[in-house]
């Protein structure tokens, strides 16, 4: 009896050992499970956290903000002609349907061509040239049957400053509604654009306002805006990696240097346009030599047709200069090419005073200049 009597004890403690090793067992392979439907995130529903009580405005001087007041007054224009066609943007100047864009835009339909306006809420209608000036690079189109639109505001581009903030609007590669944000650059850059016709009648000299706002083909015409959603230049031209100051007829991409017309300027071509059909353009009356490559802008020795290189009784000729004097400034600030000369003419109206630095024969000297007046188409 002692005997039998013994062993149980010793089956129960083994029994119980094998109980506790499965049970050890099992929670191992439970919590190696568990871990691996956590991390797999297998079995219940996972919330992440989101932030809550995002205002629904935004600052009327934010980016956001301006977009959003700007936005219902842009356009985008597609362009049709015989051979060419593009995308180019604009905006409403007045409730009657006149619209400001870069002539480069809608120069391809200016000959029986087809040129769309499309709203940002969709909408699209069919828009006519009132007017366009090689020159200054602007032109006028009309749309009509449209109701209750808002004309952006024009602001002053003269009270601009080197790192104020602004918003460029626009459809870069026919992407609608696009913007774009960066400070001024820099004022009164002279860019010439253009010049693909051997006679340059299309060359365009701008006086301009260079940004860092992002601005590539499709851009052309749209607005640049204040922090006020004023506009305060017309997007015109970019620079690109491989290539000069150029209108956005190519494909070129922005590298942060992006030119506009300033507003100012704008704004008395674009009432000309409106009005008359043109635009007149301040001149001194003389022809220059574009291919003198000294420093300053030299007056050629004669006109391209033969005659005299000052134009008889005009600006210039008033104010005594001759063929082959040498006009090293403008108000004081240094002109450097012949090209850099007529921007900084072009940058005023007709009946402007100008201070002329003259050289002639190693001798220098001040002359006074009331700018007359010259029409281009």
């Amino acid at each position: 009896m002692a005997v039998h009597g013994g062993r149980r004890p010793r089956r129960r403690r083994a029994a119980f050992g094998w109980t506790l090793a499965l049970v050890l067992v099992a929670a191992g392979i439970g919590g190696l499970v568990g871990g691996y439907v956590e991390r797999a995130g297998i079995g219940g529903e996972v919330t992440l956290p989101q932030a809550k009580g995002v205002p629904a405005g935004r600052a009327p001087d934010s980016v956001a903000g301006i977009a959003a007041r700007a936005l219902p007054s842009v356009v985008t224009l597609h362009v049709a002609g015989s051979d060419e066609e593009g995308t180019g943007t604009g905006f409403v100047l007045d409730d009657r349907g006149h619209i400001l864009t870069n002539n480069h835009v809608v120069a391809p339909a200016a000959s029986g061509g087809k040129i769309s306006a499309t709203f940002s809420d969709g909408t699209s209608v069919k828009a006519t040239v009132v007017g366009r000036d090689s020159g200054y690079d602007l032109a006028v189109v009309q749309v009509s049957g449209v109701h209750g639109l808002t004309p952006l505001t024009l602001g002053d581009s003269d009270a601009v400053r080197v790192g104020d903030p602004v918003v460029a609007i626009g459809a870069p590669f026919d992407l609608a509604n696009t913007v774009t944000a960066g400070i001024i650059s820099a004022k009164e850059r002279p860019i010439t654009a253009g010049g693909e016709k051997s006679d340059g009648s299309d060359v365009s000299y701008v006086d301009a306002l260079q940004t860092d706002a992002p601005i590539n083909p499709g851009n052309s015409g749209g607005p640049l805006l204040d922090s006020r959603a004023h506009v305060i230049g017309i997007n015109s031209a970019i620079r690109s990696a491989d290539s000069g100051s150029e209108t956005e007829s190519g494909q070129a991409g922005s590298i942060g240097l992006g030119f506009a017309i300033p507003v100012n300027q704008a704004k008395r071509v674009a009432e000309e346009l409106i009005d008359d059909g043109r635009a007149t353009h301040p001149v001194i009356g003389v022809d220059l030599d574009m291919g003198y490559s000294g420093d300053g802008a030299r007056v050629d020795s004669r006109a391209p047709d033969g005659g005299p290189a000052v134009l008889k009784d005009g600006p210039a000729e008033r104010a005594g200069l001759k063929a082959g004097d040498l006009i090293t400034e403008v108000d004081g600030e240094p002109v450097h090419t012949g090209a850099e000369l007529i921007i900084r003419i072009r940058a005023h109206q007709p009946g402007d005073r100008l201070r002329l630095t003259v050289e002639r024969g190693g001798t220098e000297r001040e002359v006074s200049v009331v700018l007359g007046t010259a029409d281009q188409n």
